[in-house]
């Protein structure tokens, strides 16, 4: 679950709220999703063990990959941040905007996960490939997981939340839709229902704009930043398993002028690899 117009520093969310973000989005729903990252991040042409996530929130993903890589966290909301260092206190943490971040060093693989849905131009899409290609080693891999492209974008309404121990319980509803299908962005209206452990009770409603980028785009902009597309990954492979011999990655799409896209896997209703992956590799 992401989001709520504007940066993420901008939503009471990340601001405020953000202890609240373990319930609102428990970090046992991104076993999946980390499982997939994990697989892919194993077909680098290097051994991946130093890992930079950007726009990593309250580390939900990096929980579930800690144990098996040296994770370097960054986030632009010092809020959400301090919750992450709670869950990952193993783990370094850096605050920092995705788009102009700049830490000096380079990384086995980058990781971007749904938080690069708060880039909502090209340009500002093109900054976070530029941040990820600068912190890649050469052969290593940059993985991109958006919620949202605009070729499968359907107005959708959802919801989740938990309780904790303490009392404390938090549900939200989304209702996500496309103002203007011609333009790079949707909305996201979120409404957030949080009780506290002596029974008080506030409700939060917020807008947020999120990038829906066509594929096209998406694969422009990382030829762009200087990475190869990577390629294709099968279900099993996104889903964490051992591909059978008939599931083995296939050679790197040749170049032409509308390529096909990584992936686009969708997730079940049950969890699952993340919506949309997209893949680039530096070149060695």
């Amino acid at each position: 679950m992401v989001g709520v117009t504007g940066m993420p520093g901008e939503y009471r969310l990340y601001q405020d709220l953000a202890g609240w973000w373990p319930l609102i989005s428990p970090p046992d729903q991104y076993a999946a999703d980390a499982a997939c990252v994990a697989a892919v991040l194993g077909s680098a042409e290097i051994g991946v063990r130093e890992v930079l996530d950007l726009g990593s929130g309250g580390g939900h993903v990096a929980v579930h990959l800690k144990d098996r890589l040296a994770l370097t966290l960054v986030d632009l909301s010092a809020e959400m941040l301090a919750v992450s260092r709670l869950l990952n206190p193993e783990c370094a943490h850096h605050q920092g905007d995705m788009r102009t971040v700049r830490l000096g060093r380079t990384f086995d693989a980058v990781l971007v996960h749904d938080a690069v849905d708060y880039m909502t131009t090209e340009a500002e899409l093109g900054q976070v490939m530029a941040t990820a290609f600068a912190h890649c080693r050469p052969g290593g891999i940059a993985v991109f997981a958006p919620d949202h492209i605009a070729e499968t974008f359907q107005a959708s309404s959802g919801g989740g939340g938990s309780g904790d121990a303490a009392g404390r319980h938090a549900s939200f509803r989304e209702w996500a839709w496309d103002p203007d299908p011609a333009d790079s962005w949707i909305q996201a209206e979120y409404e957030f229902v949080l009780r506290a452990a002596d029974g008080t009770v506030q409700v939060v409603r917020e807008t947020h704009r999120l990038g829906a980028f066509s594929r096209h785009a998406w694969l422009r902009l990382l030829a762009e930043a200087g990475f190869h597309q990577a390629q294709r990954f099968h279900q099993a492979q996104l889903s964490g398993q051992a591909p059978r011999s008939d599931q083995a990655p296939g050679p790197d799409p040749a170049p032409g002028p509308d390529p096909a896209p990584v992936s686009g896997t969708a997730a079940d209703a049950g969890g699952g690899p993340p919506r949309n992956l997209f893949i680039g590799r530096r070149p060695a």
